[in-house]
Protein backbone atom coordinates (compact mmCIF):
# COMPACT_ATOMS: atom_id res chain seq x y z
CA UNK A 1 0.00 0.00 0.00
CA UNK A 2 1.36 3.38 -0.78
CA UNK A 3 -0.03 6.56 0.40
CA UNK A 4 0.16 10.78 -0.28
CA UNK A 5 -0.69 13.93 1.66
CA UNK A 6 -3.79 15.58 -0.20
CA UNK A 7 -5.06 18.49 1.96
CA UNK A 8 -2.05 20.62 3.71
CA UNK A 9 -3.53 18.76 7.29
CA UNK A 10 -1.98 15.29 7.28
CA UNK A 11 -4.24 13.51 5.65
CA UNK A 12 -3.49 10.51 2.75
CA UNK A 13 -4.84 9.19 0.02
CA UNK A 14 -3.59 5.57 -1.02
CA UNK A 15 -3.75 3.24 -3.64
CA UNK A 16 -2.35 -0.21 -4.63
CA UNK A 17 -0.21 -1.61 -7.42
CA UNK A 18 0.21 -4.09 -9.53
CA UNK A 19 3.44 -3.85 -10.80
CA UNK A 20 4.31 -3.81 -14.65
CA UNK A 21 7.47 -4.98 -16.61
CA UNK A 22 7.54 -2.28 -19.08
CA UNK A 23 8.35 0.67 -17.11
CA UNK A 24 6.51 3.79 -16.49
CA UNK A 25 7.38 6.05 -19.54
CA UNK A 26 4.99 6.63 -22.78
CA UNK A 27 3.84 4.39 -25.10
CA UNK A 28 2.65 1.09 -24.29
CA UNK A 29 4.75 1.32 -21.16
CA UNK A 30 2.69 4.52 -19.18
CA UNK A 31 0.86 3.22 -15.96
CA UNK A 32 -2.57 2.72 -15.73
CA UNK A 33 -5.03 4.18 -13.00
CA UNK A 34 -7.93 2.98 -11.92
CA UNK A 35 -10.41 5.47 -10.58
CA UNK A 36 -13.02 4.35 -8.57
CA UNK A 37 -17.31 5.66 -8.74
CA UNK A 38 -18.67 7.24 -5.70
CA UNK A 39 -19.30 4.62 -2.69
CA UNK A 40 -16.88 2.50 -4.29
CA UNK A 41 -13.22 1.60 -4.41
CA UNK A 42 -10.70 0.80 -7.11
CA UNK A 43 -9.68 -2.48 -6.51
CA UNK A 44 -12.69 -3.96 -5.77
CA UNK A 45 -13.83 -2.47 -9.07
CA UNK A 46 -10.69 -3.24 -11.18
CA UNK A 47 -8.59 -5.55 -10.27
CA UNK A 48 -9.65 -8.29 -12.49
CA UNK A 49 -9.55 -5.62 -14.89
CA UNK A 50 -6.22 -5.06 -14.97
CA UNK A 51 -5.18 -9.00 -14.66
CA UNK A 52 -6.43 -9.37 -18.18
CA UNK A 53 -4.09 -10.85 -20.35
CA UNK A 54 -4.37 -8.43 -22.52
CA UNK A 55 -3.10 -5.54 -20.11
CA UNK A 56 -1.05 -8.30 -18.99
CA UNK A 57 3.02 -6.43 -17.89
CA UNK A 58 1.45 -3.07 -17.16
CA UNK A 59 2.12 -1.03 -13.60
CA UNK A 60 -1.71 -0.92 -12.62
CA UNK A 61 -2.75 1.90 -10.03
CA UNK A 62 -5.88 1.57 -7.58
CA UNK A 63 -6.24 4.45 -6.24
CA UNK A 64 -9.16 5.41 -3.51
CA UNK A 65 -10.11 8.62 -3.67
CA UNK A 66 -10.42 10.78 -0.25
CA UNK A 67 -13.50 9.85 1.95
CA UNK A 68 -13.49 5.98 0.01
CA UNK A 69 -12.14 3.28 0.98
CA UNK A 70 -8.28 3.08 2.69
CA UNK A 71 -8.17 6.75 2.01
CA UNK A 72 -8.52 8.95 4.53
CA UNK A 73 -11.87 11.28 5.29
CA UNK A 74 -10.94 14.52 6.90
CA UNK A 75 -13.95 16.34 7.86
CA UNK A 76 -13.01 19.65 6.42
CA UNK A 77 -12.04 18.50 2.89
CA UNK A 78 -14.62 19.62 0.12
CA UNK A 79 -15.09 16.32 -2.39
CA UNK A 80 -15.91 18.41 -4.85
CA UNK A 81 -15.16 17.09 -8.27
CA UNK A 82 -11.77 19.38 -8.47
CA UNK A 83 -11.26 18.62 -4.72
CA UNK A 84 -10.72 14.72 -5.36
CA UNK A 85 -8.65 15.47 -8.87
CA UNK A 86 -5.94 17.49 -7.01
CA UNK A 87 -5.72 14.57 -4.15
CA UNK A 88 -5.27 12.28 -7.52
CA UNK A 89 -3.08 14.22 -8.57
CA UNK A 90 -1.10 14.15 -5.10
CA UNK A 91 -1.23 10.33 -5.74
CA UNK A 92 0.39 10.31 -9.20
CA UNK A 93 3.26 13.01 -8.14
CA UNK A 94 3.75 10.92 -5.60
CA UNK A 95 4.05 7.73 -7.31
CA UNK A 96 6.44 9.51 -9.96
CA UNK A 97 3.43 8.99 -12.67
CA UNK A 98 3.40 10.95 -16.16
CA UNK A 99 1.64 10.26 -19.66
CA UNK A 100 -0.76 7.74 -17.36
CA UNK A 101 -3.54 5.81 -18.73
CA UNK A 102 -6.67 6.66 -16.66
CA UNK A 103 -9.81 4.53 -16.36
CA UNK A 104 -12.42 6.13 -14.04
CA UNK A 105 -15.66 4.44 -13.65
CA UNK A 106 -19.09 6.95 -13.18
CA UNK A 107 -17.78 9.97 -10.67
CA UNK A 108 -14.35 8.96 -10.90
CA UNK A 109 -14.69 9.11 -14.76
CA UNK A 110 -15.65 12.51 -14.16
CA UNK A 111 -12.81 13.04 -11.86
CA UNK A 112 -10.07 11.86 -13.92
CA UNK A 113 -11.44 14.03 -16.80
CA UNK A 114 -10.96 17.39 -14.37
CA UNK A 115 -7.40 15.84 -13.50
CA UNK A 116 -6.66 15.76 -17.03
CA UNK A 117 -7.93 19.08 -17.40
CA UNK A 118 -5.86 20.43 -14.12
CA UNK A 119 -2.86 18.24 -14.89
CA UNK A 120 -2.57 17.55 -18.62
CA UNK A 121 0.81 16.49 -17.90
CA UNK A 122 -0.58 13.63 -15.85
CA UNK A 123 -2.84 11.71 -18.25
CA UNK A 124 -1.92 10.80 -21.92
CA UNK A 125 -5.42 8.95 -22.05
CA UNK A 126 -8.54 8.79 -20.33
CA UNK A 127 -11.10 5.47 -20.93
CA UNK A 128 -14.10 6.50 -19.44
CA UNK A 129 -16.57 4.28 -18.17
CA UNK A 130 -20.30 5.70 -18.08
CA UNK A 131 -18.71 8.95 -16.70
CA UNK A 132 -20.54 11.82 -15.36
CA UNK A 133 -20.32 14.60 -17.86
CA UNK A 134 -22.95 16.72 -16.85
CA UNK A 135 -24.59 18.98 -13.66
CA UNK A 136 -27.78 18.03 -12.08
CA UNK A 137 -28.51 14.57 -12.98
CA UNK A 138 -32.11 13.47 -13.15
CA UNK A 139 -33.57 12.56 -9.42
CA UNK A 140 -33.63 8.71 -10.23
CA UNK A 141 -29.43 9.31 -10.43
CA UNK A 142 -27.78 8.03 -7.42
CA UNK A 143 -25.74 10.53 -7.09
CA UNK A 144 -28.98 13.12 -6.85
CA UNK A 145 -31.02 10.75 -4.69
CA UNK A 146 -28.22 10.89 -1.97
CA UNK A 147 -27.73 14.74 -2.47
CA UNK A 148 -31.43 15.35 -2.29
CA UNK A 149 -30.76 14.98 1.75
CA UNK A 150 -29.60 17.83 4.10
CA UNK A 151 -26.51 17.05 4.99
CA UNK A 152 -26.63 16.60 8.45
CA UNK A 153 -30.01 14.18 7.75
CA UNK A 154 -28.13 12.26 5.32
CA UNK A 155 -24.41 12.00 7.90
CA UNK A 156 -26.45 11.74 11.33
CA UNK A 157 -30.44 11.44 10.28
CA UNK A 158 -30.43 8.17 8.75
CA UNK A 159 -30.35 9.02 4.99
CA UNK A 160 -27.30 6.73 4.93
CA UNK A 161 -28.57 3.86 5.92
CA UNK A 162 -31.85 4.62 3.82
CA UNK A 163 -29.53 4.93 0.96
CA UNK A 164 -27.18 1.64 1.69
CA UNK A 165 -30.96 -0.86 2.02
CA UNK A 166 -32.32 1.03 -1.57
CA UNK A 167 -29.37 0.68 -4.06
CA UNK A 168 -28.53 -3.07 -3.20
CA UNK A 169 -26.24 -5.32 -2.21
CA UNK A 170 -23.55 -4.66 -4.83
CA UNK A 171 -23.02 -1.15 -4.25
CA UNK A 172 -23.80 -1.33 -0.99
CA UNK A 173 -20.78 -3.59 0.01
CA UNK A 174 -18.22 -1.09 -0.56
CA UNK A 175 -20.53 2.36 0.44
CA UNK A 176 -20.65 1.27 3.89
CA UNK A 177 -16.73 1.54 3.86
CA UNK A 178 -17.33 5.32 2.34
CA UNK A 179 -17.62 8.23 5.02
CA UNK A 180 -21.21 9.23 4.97
CA UNK A 181 -19.66 13.17 5.05
CA UNK A 182 -17.08 12.28 2.28
CA UNK A 183 -20.24 10.54 0.04
CA UNK A 184 -22.50 13.52 0.37
CA UNK A 185 -20.30 16.23 -0.31
CA UNK A 186 -18.99 14.07 -3.28
CA UNK A 187 -22.36 13.53 -4.20
CA UNK A 188 -23.17 17.54 -4.11
CA UNK A 189 -20.19 18.06 -6.06
CA UNK A 190 -21.57 16.05 -9.16
CA UNK A 191 -24.65 17.27 -8.64
CA UNK A 192 -23.19 21.07 -9.07
CA UNK A 193 -20.57 20.06 -11.84
CA UNK A 194 -17.73 22.50 -12.78
CA UNK A 195 -16.92 25.19 -14.66
CA UNK A 196 -16.33 24.49 -17.78
CA UNK A 197 -18.36 21.05 -17.84
CA UNK A 198 -16.97 18.04 -17.43
CA UNK A 199 -18.48 17.49 -20.90
CA UNK A 200 -16.74 20.54 -22.37
CA UNK A 201 -13.37 19.66 -20.64
CA UNK A 202 -13.52 15.71 -22.27
CA UNK A 203 -14.63 17.17 -25.58
CA UNK A 204 -11.51 19.56 -25.56
CA UNK A 205 -9.03 17.47 -23.91
CA UNK A 206 -5.53 16.45 -26.48
CA UNK A 207 -5.56 13.37 -24.19
CA UNK A 208 -6.42 10.52 -26.60
CA UNK A 209 -10.28 9.43 -25.02
CA UNK A 210 -12.72 6.73 -25.45
CA UNK A 211 -16.06 6.60 -23.43
CA UNK A 212 -17.85 3.51 -22.77
CA UNK A 213 -21.57 3.02 -22.40
CA UNK A 214 -23.32 -0.21 -21.42
CA UNK A 215 -26.54 -1.30 -24.00
CA UNK A 216 -28.35 -1.82 -20.81
CA UNK A 217 -28.02 1.72 -19.86
CA UNK A 218 -29.83 3.08 -23.14
CA UNK A 219 -28.42 5.66 -25.16
CA UNK A 220 -25.09 8.07 -24.15
CA UNK A 221 -26.62 11.58 -24.65
CA UNK A 222 -24.62 14.00 -26.58
CA UNK A 223 -22.80 10.97 -28.33
CA UNK A 224 -22.50 12.45 -31.59
CA UNK A 225 -21.10 15.62 -30.38
CA UNK A 226 -18.82 13.34 -27.90
CA UNK A 227 -17.60 11.58 -31.12
CA UNK A 228 -17.13 14.92 -33.54
CA UNK A 229 -14.38 16.13 -30.88
CA UNK A 230 -12.34 12.89 -31.24
CA UNK A 231 -13.84 10.83 -28.37
CA UNK A 232 -14.05 6.86 -28.97
CA UNK A 233 -17.35 6.19 -28.14
CA UNK A 234 -17.56 2.22 -27.53
CA UNK A 235 -21.19 0.22 -26.58
CA UNK A 236 -20.66 -2.50 -23.77
CA UNK A 237 -23.26 -5.33 -25.25
CA UNK A 238 -25.45 -6.63 -22.27
CA UNK A 239 -23.72 -4.68 -19.74
CA UNK A 240 -25.69 -1.99 -17.10
CA UNK A 241 -23.90 0.99 -15.65
CA UNK A 242 -20.98 -1.43 -14.33
CA UNK A 243 -19.12 -2.44 -17.56
CA UNK A 244 -16.36 -3.87 -15.60
CA UNK A 245 -18.46 -6.54 -14.22
CA UNK A 246 -20.76 -7.12 -16.97
CA UNK A 247 -18.33 -6.72 -19.75
CA UNK A 248 -15.03 -6.99 -18.33
CA UNK A 249 -13.20 -8.11 -21.60
CA UNK A 250 -14.92 -5.03 -23.13
CA UNK A 251 -13.37 -2.91 -20.82
CA UNK A 252 -10.25 -4.51 -21.28
CA UNK A 253 -9.84 -4.17 -24.64
CA UNK A 254 -10.28 -0.63 -24.58
CA UNK A 255 -7.55 -0.10 -22.07
CA UNK A 256 -5.41 -1.95 -24.25
CA UNK A 257 -5.82 0.24 -26.55
CA UNK A 258 -4.44 1.01 -30.20
CA UNK A 259 -6.62 -2.35 -31.01
CA UNK A 260 -9.49 -0.70 -31.83
CA UNK A 261 -10.88 0.58 -35.60
CA UNK A 262 -13.12 2.86 -36.60
CA UNK A 263 -16.36 2.12 -38.38
CA UNK A 264 -15.66 0.61 -41.95
CA UNK A 265 -11.95 0.54 -41.63
CA UNK A 266 -10.56 -2.41 -42.58
CA UNK A 267 -7.68 -4.48 -40.40
CA UNK A 268 -8.02 -7.00 -37.61
CA UNK A 269 -8.49 -6.35 -33.78
CA UNK A 270 -5.83 -8.63 -32.11
CA UNK A 271 -8.89 -8.35 -28.57
CA UNK A 272 -11.26 -11.26 -27.58
CA UNK A 273 -14.47 -9.00 -28.30
CA UNK A 274 -16.88 -6.70 -28.78
CA UNK A 275 -18.08 -3.50 -28.74
CA UNK A 276 -20.20 -2.00 -31.14
CA UNK A 277 -19.91 1.21 -33.63
CA UNK A 278 -22.17 3.63 -31.15
CA UNK A 279 -22.73 6.71 -33.90
CA UNK A 280 -21.73 8.00 -36.96
CA UNK A 281 -17.84 8.11 -36.62
CA UNK A 282 -17.21 5.80 -33.78
CA UNK A 283 -15.40 2.92 -33.40
CA UNK A 284 -16.04 -0.88 -33.17
CA UNK A 285 -14.26 -3.71 -31.20
CA UNK A 286 -14.90 -7.10 -32.96
CA UNK A 287 -14.51 -10.29 -32.22
CA UNK A 288 -11.22 -11.50 -33.21
CA UNK A 289 -12.60 -14.54 -34.82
Amino acid sequence: MYEAEFDGQGSRIRWTEAAGSRGDGGGEGAATVYVHGLGATSAVYHAHVAAHPALSGRRSLFVDLPGHGISDRPAGFGYALEDHADALAAALDAAGVRGARVVGHSMGGAVSVVLAHRRPDLVSGLVLTEANLDPAPPSAAASSSIAAYPEEQFVRGGGFAEVLGRFGSTWAATMRLADPLALHRSATGLVRGTAPTVRRMLMESPAERSFLQGTLSGELPGAAELVASGVRVIQAPGAGHNVMFDRPDVLAAAVAGGTVRGCGAPGPVPLPELAYGYGPGSVVVVHQG
